[in-house]
């Protein structure tokens, strides 16, 4: 399987908006705002985001959110891990409510990518303050 950066960094936000079982609204158009709007998907064609995404669904199905995050953090490159973990803590606050797994998810991800803490709570800060309401 061939897996480009930008399949990867969207393998982490589908897995993360499904860590909570359920795919919300909120989390899937904020994912496909991200993927728009986001340099680093500049180059990524948009029609492709549904097959990319039913592709890590299949994928979640066979190895799992271990497997799936295993995969991913091959294909990332070092200096991207901190832009991983964004783009997982912008999916799971989407919704403004995080659930148990999701955290627990997120605490995976950023030990897998190896993301200090102090980097990993200026992300979490900064996701709040952009998505807070009045």
């Amino acid at each position: 399987m061939i897996l480009s950066i930008q399949d990867g960094l969207i393998y982490l936000m589908v897995v993360t908006a499904a860590a909570d079982r359920a795919l919300s609204d909120q989390e899937l158009n904020r994912m496909s705002m991200l993927v728009e709007r986001l340099p680093i998907f500049a180059n990524y064609n948009l029609d492709k985001l549904p097959e990319t995404t039913v592709e890590c669904a299949d994928l979640l199905a066979n190895i799992g959110v271990e497997g799936v995050l295993e995969l991913v953090i091959t294909k990332l490159p070092k200096h991207l891990h901190d832009t991983a973990y964004a783009l997982a803590v912008e999916i799971a606050a989407a919704d403004l409510d995080l659930k148990q797994e999701e955290l627990r998810w997120l605490e995976m991800v950023r030990d897998a990518l190896s993301v200090d803490r102090l980097t990993t709570a200026a992300i979490e800060v900064a996701a709040r303050a952009r998505l807070r309401n009045a």
